[in-house]
């Protein structure tokens, strides 16, 4: 039996799902990527990144035209801004990848050595040069959570993807797609090095759109409920298929916590033949506010933030004066704390008691 995810990539074996390259607009990126673009796919956390990057990474390669490598550099945070650290962690993940993926050893035998003779600040753009070299095949590079890196670390990254463009397709990626939960032109890095705050967009002016991974539409969140009614017989009612898109408006990982647990972990509805309802839905809403599950924790915990607190307060005690800052405002967004549209409001990205929020 399938089952509704609420961590990690979508297994579309294992999981209920809404296919994920339905949720891309597929033909501008492969656009993007037939026009040599370097672009950005940002969205707030547990939204479908990753599953939408590795779905694309294997349509690419199962088409062959392109040599496509996903890799995921979310563990260079733990070196922060030892810059060395972090690249060896980077290249290593890199080879390591294109080993499992395309079964491509030649990352694994090279960069060390480039490591070691050119140093960290030029060590990634090298070996990717020699890398797409050694094959006519153009190379297409994903990489995920590239804003879990850190000041100098996060810059050298992208000054040395920035170096590497000119040279591209065949002495560098044809086309690179930075995934992460802000678009880079509001990254703003402290630079340890430099001793000053620089804008991310700065370090790397060369994309060339940047990218949104939406929410569910409701017609989508329906269709993921009656995935579970078609294989097991159990409906959600009409009345809680309307709660958990007005709880939710769509966002993803809240959609699929609430149906997993009604469906997977509530004594009361272990019965198929009991119809899912409202209340069974609003149970479940509760359940997951008092269990302070990771997402929703993260989320409450970037309320600490100045820049955050700023806007989210004044929205929520109603006054009427409200300055805001414009990158503030798209860093909040981001994070899936802000509505997307008009008339400012707080997003869907989190439940509170007795409504949305």
């Amino acid at each position: 039996m399938r089952f509704f995810n609420t961590s990690g990539p979508v297994v579309a074996a294992d999981h209920y799902c809404i296919p994920p390259l339905k949720r891309l607009n597929l033909a501008e990126v492969r656009r993007l990527i037939r026009d040599k673009r370097y672009f950005v796919l940002h969205a707030p956390r547990q939204t479908g990144k990753t599953s939408a990057l590795l779905v694309l990474r294997d349509l690419l390669n199962a088409e062959g035209t392109y040599r496509c490598v996903y890799v995921n550099v979310e563990g260079g945070q733990a070196g922060r801004e030892d810059v060395e650290q972090v690249m060896r962690t980077i290249l290593g993940e890199l080879a390591s990848w294109a080993r499992l993926t395309l079964r491509d050893e030649f990352l694994d035998e090279i960069w060390v050595d480039i490591l070691a003779k050119y140093g960290p600040h030029v060590a990634l753009r090298e070996a990717l040069t020699r890398w797409a070299q050694a094959d006519p095949k153009s190379l297409v590079l994903l990489i995920d959570e590239i804003d879990a890196l850190i000041g100098d670390s996060l810059l050298s990254v992208l000054r040395q993807l920035r170096a590497g463009y000119v040279l591209r397709p065949g002495g560098f990626p044809q086309s690179v797609v930075l995934c992460g939960v802000r678009d880079v032109r509001d990254y703003r890095i402290h630079s340890s090095s430099a001793n000053a705050i620089i804008a991310g967009g700065s370090a790397f002016n060369i994309k060339a759109r940047s990218l949104r991974l939406g929410d569910f539409s409701q017609d989508e969140v329906i269709a993921l409920l009656n995935q579970h009614t078609e294989e097991t017989g159990q409906i959600f009612t009409s009345d809680a298929q309307e709660t958990i898109w007005t709880q939710t408006q769509g966002q993803p990982w809240l959609v699929n916590a609430l149906a997993d647990e009604t469906c997977f972990h509530d004594g009361d509805t272990a019965d198929r033949h009991r119809p899912i309802t409202a209340t069974d839905i609003r149970n479940a809403q509760e359940q997951l506010i008092q269990r302070r599950e990771t997402h929703l924790d993260q989320l409450a915990d970037k309320l600490k933030e100045d820049r955050v607190q700023r806007i989210v307060e004044p929205l929520l005690s109603g006054a009427e004066e409200r300055r805001f800052i414009d990158r503030d405002l798209e860093y909040i967004r981001d994070l899936g704390l802000l509505a997307q549209d008009r008339p400012l409001r707080i997003g869907q990205s989190h439940l509170r008691r007795g409504r949305p929020a």
